[in-house]
Parts: C-alpha cells; sequence; structure tokens
C-alpha cells in the first residue's frame, strides 16, 4: 500500500505557519492546501493552480506555488472540474 505523504512548501520562518501551506502527496497526485483547501494539484508533471478567490495569505500561498505566475491561474470551476476527473480516474474521489 502507498500512503500519502504530508509535507509543507513555502517560506514560513515558524513550523507553527507551515501547518497551513501542506501538500499531500499520492504515488500520482500532488495536492497544495491553503489552509484547509486544495489550490493546486501537480498530475502527470503538470501543475495546476486556482486563481486566488480569498485573501492575502493566501495569495502568498499561490506565489510559492506557481512563483507568481499568475496569468497560468485558472478559475475555482474549471480548476474543481478537472480535479475531480482526476480524483474520479484515480478512485480517490
Amino acid at each position: 500500500m502507498n500512503l500519502p505523504t504530508i509535507s509543507s512548501y513555502g517560506d514560513y520562518s515558524s513550523s507553527n505557519y507551515g501547518v497551513n501551506s501542506l501538500v499531500v502527496s499520492f504515488p500520482k497526485l500532488d495536492l497544495y492546501y491553503s489552509y484547509k483547501t486544495i489550490v493546486a494539484y501537480r498530475f502527470k508533471g503538470d501543475k495546476v493552480v486556482r486563481q486566488n478567490d480569498w485573501a492575502q495569505t493566501t495569495g502568498k500561498h499561490l506565489n510559492w506555488i506557481d512563483r507568481g505566475d499568475k496569468e497560468s491561474r485558472i478559475s475555482g470551476e474549471e480548476f474543481e472540474a478537472k480535479l475531480g476527473k482526476i480524483l474520479t480516474e484515480l478512485n480517490l474521489a
């Protein structure tokens, strides 16, 4: 069995804040969280990042994930549809 791993991304100086920027990695999929919300994923080598519909801190998390490439971010509706298909394909939904 391949259990997912959990790690932190970003550049928090304190590990207390790092729990708000986690990546959960499955064998074929990485899910990036800002607090308790999935804001990006990596699947088959492609990273997909959702546009910022929240506050400044989540914006900072998104910038850490995609290095500030705001032009390639997709809408929340498109993001959820694409991720839903992947989760179903991987039997995670």
